[in-house]
């Protein structure tokens, strides 16, 4: 079997002051001389590796304060780019190390404590996966290839490519492993300097190629490492294994006859086809991929003049008679209906300001326990806000309450959620299914019958809440709000509302979404067998 590459970096060392001998009392003198003059020799190395040092840590102080007063300017614009979260992660959970150890070697006792008390708020490894993998993420769905998000507005370095790679190398994600490998092997052949050494990128990158069913590319880079470290131990017993699997297969072509031939040339085709991201747990990744980048359903003419825009009083509602809400139609089956200026910037504002300071990763009700609990596939902060704890949170659950006709109270509390570089919640269902009867049984009021989401914030590129099972699409306007039902009028579930949230590529987004439940609506939406209705 082939051996697969470690992790291991080397790092440069101070060097050490020289001493003399002197042996005889004829030559002291002479060689006191030389000494003295080797120890000043010394002496000047050790002034210009302490100068290079500080040199260091001045120049470094410098760019990461241009840097940070940039970003401080306006926090969530800045990380709204995932280049630059995954660079701040990058910086904080390794770099910030390799300072404090470059620091350490003078005595440094204040800038150690310092860091020592910060870093207590640091992120660490898996908070740079977990930036790794958003970058990633953000890389297959909106199919930006690495030569754009390495070379663009915020180049990234060999390292950072690196780095990247390696995470993927870590999972068995070969497929990442390889994309990152090549494009810093790509960026050191065109000259880029790097702490890190090609022999270790080429032993990733060929490993990563033979996991993949690439033999021949597999050993043209073995081949590659070989030639700058002939001594490489694991390449040279790589080199060794591919060169005897590529002989063996020719062997088999060999005494195949045309039959065998044809069928081995369309295997190779359907290998290459399926080369790429991995199989994972959800069927429908290829459509809300496509719905996310756009790539959603178009509406027939015929369907699409349905459609309408309208203002709406909610039934001769008091309250808006005088000053109805602009209701448009997002989409007909399931009914999704937009209404417009919902909510003023200062109740947004307001609403964040409350969920700021309680803003925790974003939960999901566990069909096998029927508690809440994180997943991976909901990547987001939340935090629920109550009705009694500010007029603001009062008042928009009395207008969710005047715009449907529905009974809010029985409804769950206000929840606010922050959707950063990369956040997502892969496509689900807001109702409790028949198999998950306990879902939402500790609340009393029965299933989820409808969903109110308000948009608080525009998203630069991406951040779509899309229907996977329809094929529609709603973008973020800030101030709206979509509201839809997800039980049919006789209680049944509408499947049809499976929808995702999708990856912000750039910008930060904040939603607040109030789910309405049965208990209290019984003579406002009554009950019909007629599930059309």
């Amino acid at each position: 079997m082939t051996a697969y590459p470690g992790q291991t970096l080397t790092r440069t060392t101070l060097g050490q002051l020289c001493t003399a001998v002197w042996d005889s009392q004829s030559r002291q003198m002479t060689d006191l001389l030389y000494t003295e003059k080797d120890l000043v020799t010394s002496l000047k190395d050790y002034i210009r590796a302490e100068e290079s040092k500080l040199e260091q840590v001045k120049t470094w102080a410098q760019k990461l304060d241009v840097l940070s007063a940039t970003a401080t300017q306006d926090p969530e614009g800045f990380l709204g780019h995932p280049v630059n979260a995954f660079k701040l992660m990058k910086r904080l959970n390794t770099e910030w190390g390799e300072l404090e150890s470059l620091v350490l070697k003078d005595m440094s006792d204040g800038f150690i404590s310092n860091l020592t008390i910060q870093r207590q708020h640091f992120p660490n490894d898996d908070d740079q996966t977990g930036a790794a993998k958003a970058l990633m993420r953000l890389q297959d769905t909106y199919r930006l290839d690495t030569q754009t998000i390495s070379t663009g507005e915020l180049p990234m370095t060999v390292e950072d490519c690196f780095e990247l790679g390696k995470i993927a190398y870590s999972d068995a994600d070969y497929y990442h492993t390889e994309l990152w490998m090549e494009q810093a092997l790509k960026q050191l052949d065109g000259g880029e300097e790097s702490t890190v050494d090609m022999v270790t990128i080429l032993d990733y990158l060929s490993y990563s190629i033979y996991q993949q069913g690439e033999l021949e590319r597999a050993l043209d880079y073995t081949k590659r490492l070989l030639k700058l470290d002939s001594a490489h131990q694991r390449a040279n017993g790589n080199l060794k294994y591919f060169e005897y699997q590529l002989a063996k297969q020719k062997k088999v072509e060999a005494e195949e006859g045309l039959k065998e031939k044809e069928e081995r040339e369309r295997e190779k085709r359907e290998v290459s086809e399926k080369k790429g991201r991995p199989a994972d747990y959800l069927p429908e990744r290829r459509k809300y991929e496509q719905l996310c980048r756009g790539e959603g359903i178009k509406m027939t003419p015929r369907r699409q003049s349905r459609m309408f825009c309208r203002y709406s009083d909610n039934n001769r509602h008091p309250l808006y008679m005088l000053g109805p809400v602009k209701q448009e139609d997002e989409w007909d089956r399931p009914r999704i209906i937009r209404y417009h200026d919902i909510l003023s910037n200062s109740e947004i504002e307001k609403v964040k300001e409350l969920a700021k300071p309680r803003l925790r990763r974003a939960t999901v009700h566990d069909p096998q326990t029927g508690k809440l609990t994180t997943a991976h596939y909901r990547v987001s902060k939340s935090a629920w806000l109550t009705a009694y704890e500010d007029p603001v949170v009062d008042k928009i659950n009395q207008r969710i309450e005047d715009i449907t006709g529905l009974n809010v109270k029985t409804a769950e509390e206000l929840q606010v959620a922050n959707y950063g570089v990369g956040g997502q919640y892969e496509p689900h269902f807001d109702f409790g299914r028949k198999d998950e009867p306990d879902a939402f049984k500790e609340l009393g009021t029965g299933n989820r019958i409808a969903t109110w989401l308000i948009y608080m914030s525009d998203v630069p590129s991406g951040g779509a809440t899309v229907f996977t099972d329809v094929g529609a699409a709603v973008w973020p306007k800030k101030g709206s709000a979509v509201f839809w039902y997800n039980l049919f009028a006789s209680g049944e579930g509408d499947y049809s509302t499976r929808h995702a949230a999708c990856p912000v590529l750039v910008g930060n987004k904040w939603v607040s979404n109030k789910w309405i439940h049965e208990r209290g609506q019984e003579f406002r939406r009554r009950c019909t067998l007629d599930e059309s209705d």
